[in-house]
């Protein structure tokens, strides 16, 4: 089968130029496995921190993004059937969805939502899961309570933050506040369904203020949290709470003491990393999510369809997400 893979390490650069097409051998379904042929992808920080961080003898399969068709189904399969089309986000410990057939397991995938096309649920998985799992899982919000509350979300137009927005807004009565810094982000943010855009790039204290918004009772950092972080506790509330899901170079808890502020990670791969007990909920949650899409309540974060599943495009694909400037999710649809 086609696949396009990181070939190479990085040599006093980047290593963009070495995601290239290889031919490999097409898996084979067994135990909870579905054998999906892959239809459309998105492209997420965490292929460009891979492929980056690549240094390895044998070719990687990067892709943690796919809506595809079952082709096949291991002999423990219960949830569905060959012909279901599906969407998931994958697992880091296992090729990724830059192929023409992916293998997976049931319970990390869920049924497409049948009112959005290949590309456009395509862009979703990944994030969805990861805001919806900060959200409710690490920060503790409740489906529809938490009324009185304020949540900060910083870096609000990129993939994550444009799904959790809208599930902050649509799920839940807290204030939501989303952060970007250039028009066409800001007004991105505010269609997602903010009741307010603030400037990351302006004092956090003098934006909050302009709104009549003193302090915040949680926070979701997408990115630059240690840029951002003083500022953060700043604007934190006595007993708040600070989840993230980037990789700081350091982080010390200790400025967090005095308010007694939480601090939680957020890591949508280690239910699947570590086979956990409850791995299956990943199911569930995909397949909430695509009932809230059917059901008109939350809509796809498409940014930018690129086009087919080629080395070329996905090295556009690559390139920009890397500037830090995309707005929604970065799609590729068919090979």
């Amino acid at each position: 089968m086609k696949a396009i893979a990181i070939t190479r390490a990085a040599q006093g650069g980047s290593n963009i130029e070495f995601l290239q097409e290889i031919e490999t051998q097409k898996p084979q379904a067994q135990g909870h496995d579905l054998l999906v042929q892959v239809n459309a992808i998105s492209v997420n920080p965490v292929d460009t921190k891979v492929r980056a961080g690549f240094n390895a003898d044998a070719p990687r399969i990067l892709g943690w993004d796919a809506v595809g068709v079952v082709a096949e189904v291991g002999e423990k399969v219960t949830l569905f059937k060959p012909g279901d089309t599906v969407w998931y986000a994958g697992a880091l410990t296992r090729p990724g969805s830059n192929s023409e057939f992916q293998r997976v397991d049931e319970r990390i995938a869920a049924l497409k939502p049948t009112t959005l096309d290949n590309a456009s649920a395509a862009a979703l998985p990944l994030t969805a899961i990861t805001a919806w799992e900060m959200l409710f899982d690490r920060l503790g919000v409740q489906e529809g309570g938490n009324e009185g509350d304020v949540l900060l979300i910083v870096g609000a137009a990129g993939g994550v933050g444009s799904i959790m927005t809208q599930l902050a807004r649509k799920l839940t009565k807290m204030t939501v506040i989303g952060t970007a810094s250039r028009p066409e982000s800001q007004q991105w943010v505010s269609d997602r369904g903010a009741h307010h855009v603030i400037d990351h790039s302006k004092p956090f204290t003098d934006e909050l203020a302009r709104i009549g918004i003193k302090h915040v009772t949680h926070v979701a950092s997408l990115n630059s949290t240690e840029q951002h972080y003083q500022q953060l506790i700043d604007v934190l509330i006595p007993q708040g709470k600070l989840a993230l899901i980037d990789d700081p170079e350091t982080l010390d808890a200790r400025p967090l003491k005095a308010k007694s502020i939480s601090l939680h990670w957020e890591f949508m791969f280690t239910r699947s990393m570590f086979a956990t007990d409850d791995m299956i909920a990943q199911h569930h949650l995909l397949s909430r999510v695509a009932h809230l899409i059917d059901s008109g309540v939350i809509q796809t974060t498409l940014g930018e369809n690129l086009g087919a599943i080629t080395a070329e495009n996905l090295r556009k694909a690559h390139e920009r997400l890397e500037t830090g400037r995309a707005v929604g999710k970065i799609v590729l649809e068919g090979f």
